[in-house]
């Protein structure tokens, strides 16, 4: 089963006037497009990425957009000095964070009899560390603010079992629980924290690190056959970063037409 290509939303100005930081923006993945569909929803957005090619590229291409070339930092997630300067830069570039974005992740396959402490530390310590990394930092400077929203990238791989994936979806699961415990710390404060959970979002990138066969089988599992565009996953990020989610907190949101 295969669907019409979805027609991409124009915005609606979810966003006017806030401000967003996203990690992990270069490329063709669900960082860019969530940047991009920021832009689009009015938002001033500032982007991050461990590559920096990469990230010059996704600034080119976010000042075609929007007309104003978006400031940018390279930042890796598992250096607290780096999260730490990120922050300050973010501030200083756009004068307060009113929505981050934790996109920063990594994945990769091992079952667990043959994976090495490395594999799995290096997944944690992206994908579930340096979330919390970017969410304390974040999280200081919101509620001293009273003010402030945080959207995870978790995946449904929090919930769902799969071969060869203990570390990322331990880590994902992790995210989740991160995102349960920040939105009750932080609730006070008047700060929303939730997560999206998407299951399969194909992209370039994705499809030069996954073999063929894997995504093929994947999209069997969807109930459209196929994967989401990046864009219809970052929808989502934008609805739990604008005001339209003012009661949810604490929440992953599945983004996903996966069936048993």
């Amino acid at each position: 089963m295969s669907r019409t290509p979805p027609r991409y939303v124009e915005g609606h100005h979810l966003l006017e006037g806030k401000t967003v930081l996203v990690t992990a923006a270069a490329g063709t993945g669900i960082g860019f497009a969530t940047a991009g569909r920021c832009a689009e929803e009015g938002a001033t957005v500032m982007i991050s990425d461990i590559h920096e090619r990469r990230l010059g590229e996704a600034a080119d291409e976010l000042e075609k957009l929007t007309g104003t070339r978006p400031p940018h930092l390279l930042c890796n997630v598992t250096e607290e000095e780096e999260v730490q300067r990120l922050v300050s830069t973010a501030i200083s570039e756009m004068g307060r964070i009113d929505v981050l974005i934790n996109n920063a992740g990594l994945g990769g396959t091992a079952n667990i009899v043959e994976m090495t402490d490395e594999q799995w530390n290096a997944v944690l310590g992206v994908t579930l560390t340096g979330t919390f990394r970017m969410t304390r930092a974040t999280l200081r400077h919101m509620m001293e603010r009273r003010s402030g929203t945080i959207v995870n990238n978790a995946s449904v791989l929090g919930w769902r079992a799969q071969a060869g994936q203990a570390h990322y979806a331990a880590a994902k699961a992790g995210v989740m629980a991160l995102t349960r415990c920040a939105a009750i710390e932080a609730a006070e404060a008047g700060v929303r924290v939730n997560a999206v959970a998407p299951s399969l979002a194909v992209h370039k990138f994705l499809s030069k690190v996954t073999p063929e066969e894997l995504l093929e089988e994947l999209a069997t599992r969807e109930a459209f056959g196929q994967g989401a565009e990046p864009w219809e996953v970052a929808n989502v990020i934008v609805f739990l970063a604008s005001d339209y989610s003012s009661y949810m907190t604490g929440e992953s949101i599945s983004v996903s037409s996966q069936h048993p």
